[in-house]
């Protein structure tokens, strides 16, 4: 450890993973986040600022500066809001895809179960994520329609 200190070097960080949950790495520089959402992120602040800003020239200007410093953090709290919902909706959108049982990465190898939940291969059967759909009723179901109940009419004796 001394020898750390006289040469000025630091002790390597641990790599941390992006806060949006995107198993990719982030930096403290990125606030944590990938570049891929550390860009989104600033496109987003930057259509907000253009948006605040196309809105002040539109809006009534109030001669006293306290008003306008109220109104100017209120913006900012509503824009921070909807930054944060458009962070959430851009995510859903594209649609990570996870086991849902343990949220491993799955990728294009993922198994979409009748319940509706995407899995990986270890929980790709419905005895392993204790699956809610009702197999024995939609088979009797799918046997029900694919055979119908066929009866004669009846023939007139002579």
């Amino acid at each position: 450890m001394d020898s750390s200190k006289e040469t000025g070097c630091r002790a390597p960080e641990d790599p941390v993973l992006c806060i949006n949950d995107c198993d990719f790495f982030g930096s403290a520089a990125t606030m944590n986040m990938c570049s891929k959402f550390q860009k989104d992120m600033m496109l987003l602040k930057q259509e907000h600022a253009k948006l605040a800003a196309a809105s002040n020239k539109d809006g009534v200007r109030r001669s006293s500066s306290s008003d306008e410093s109220e109104l100017a953090l209120a913006g900012s709290a509503i824009a921070s809001a909807d930054l944060a919902s458009q962070i959430s909706q851009v995510k859903s959108k594209e649609g990570l895809k996870k086991c849902t049982a343990c949220r491993k990465c799955v990728g294009l190898m993922g198994f979409s179960c009748k319940c509706g939940d995407l899995f990986c291969a270890v929980h790709d059967y419905s005895d392993k994520h204790n699956c809610p759909f009702d197999y024995r009723n939609a088979g009797q179901n799918a046997i029900a329609k694919a055979n119908p109940i066929i009866i004669a009419e009846k023939l007139n004796k002579i």
